[in-house]
């Protein structure tokens, strides 16, 4: 079996789901996983397939077939990581007034400890009493043993009070 990463992007309008799958299962492969969103009017996301590897060019062509529905690029999967010791997994929620470089200084806190994002959502929303716009983040990370988590918490503190912006750590 191969697997295939699929990044697939589109304007956004009902059955792009639908013709993504149909798709895949019909030339042989199948959906293991993924992640879709509908983001300013583009639909986007990821998917992971799985498929035999002699019928690999079959999905291939049929994914990327799909000309005027959605953009379809196709990647192979690589090599899980091997993590040595135990990583210690940790859920980050930021809340606070949006402005540019929340992203930007919170990633690059992490990336300084060598803490790994597994899974970042993002989002902005309108301030229900004070107008303006909220920005809102969950990260889920792996911090590695070599990593002082003390440390973590603290440079993670000292951004979020200089961006103004509500912290919760979860999971030490």
């Amino acid at each position: 079996m191969r697997n295939l990463v699929l990044s697939v992007i589109g304007d956004d309008r009902p059955g792009l789901v639908s013709a993504l799958a149909d798709a895949i299962a019909s030339s042989g492969g199948n959906w293991e996983r993924g992640q879709l969103a509908q983001l300013a009017g583009k639909f986007a996301g990821i998917v992971v397939v799985t498929v035999p590897q002699d019928r690999s060019g079959e999905v291939i062509a049929a994914v990327t077939g799909l000309e005027g529905l959605l953009e379809v690029a196709v990647h192979s999967a690589g090599a899980a990581e091997i993590r040595e010791g135990e990583w210690a997994s940790l859920t980050i929620d930021v809340l606070g007034n949006d402005r540019p470089g929340i992203v930007r200084e919170l990633s690059a806190a992490l990336s300084a400890s060598g803490v790994t994002i597994e899974r970042m959502t993002t989002g902005t929303r309108e301030a229900p009493m004070a107008g303006g716009m909220l920005f809102e983040a969950q990260l889920e990370v792996l911090v590695p043993p070599s990593a002082d988590a003390a440390t973590i918490r603290s440079d993670l503190e000292r951004i979020a009070a200089e961006l103004l912006v509500d912290l919760g750590i979860d999971g030490e």
